[in-house]
């Protein structure tokens, strides 16, 4: 029974690594969610709530990443609050619209058009934009950084 728990569980961690990626899918939860599945299937014999709680602790860690990234970006690369809620419209508007490529696009282009109704320059402006893809791959690296270790840290606790 604990063979088929860690399939689905591994199953789960392929896809919430993919969802860091590709952003149809929540990352980091769905890893979570394959060590529960896990847990469930061998009654959770190796899994201790405590696991689960720092688990869950690391999931909220890669939320707090992609936020923080996109913000620290957007302050170096001097964007101002409406490049901020430029960010943060044009992410929601082209994932909606665009799909997977609207979480590239489009909180570069937000971040571009909240800069010019700022009144900034138009290549001030276009740098803050380029800044926040900076943000959004620094963010996703240390977002998969933590998500290996989580899987790293269940194999580890499983494997003991």
């Amino acid at each position: 029974m604990s063979t088929l728990g860690l399939i689905i569980a591994c199953v789960f961690f392929v896809a919430g690594l993919a969802g860091t990626v590709l952003p149809v899918l929540p990352g980091a939860p769905l890893i979570w969610v394959g060590m529960l599945i896990y847990g469930l299937f061998t009654g959770f014999q190796h899994l201790s709530w405590l696991f689960y709680v720092i688990q869950a602790l690391a999931v909220l860690l890669t939320f707090f990443l992609d936020y923080a990234a996109g913000a620290w970006a957007v302050s170096r690369y001097g964007g101002s609050r409406f490049a901020v809620w430029g960010t943060i419209i044009g992410t929601v508007i082209g994932i909606i619209f665009f799909g997977p490529l609207g979480i590239i696009f489009g909180p570069l282009v937000g971040a571009v058009g909240g800069e010019l109704i700022a009144r900034r320059a138009p290549l001030m402006a276009l740098k803050v934009g380029l800044g926040t893809l900076v943000g959004l791959i620094g963010g996703t690296i240390l977002k998969l950084i933590v998500e290996m270790g989580m899987i790293v840290w269940f194999f580890m606790v499983i494997w003991r």
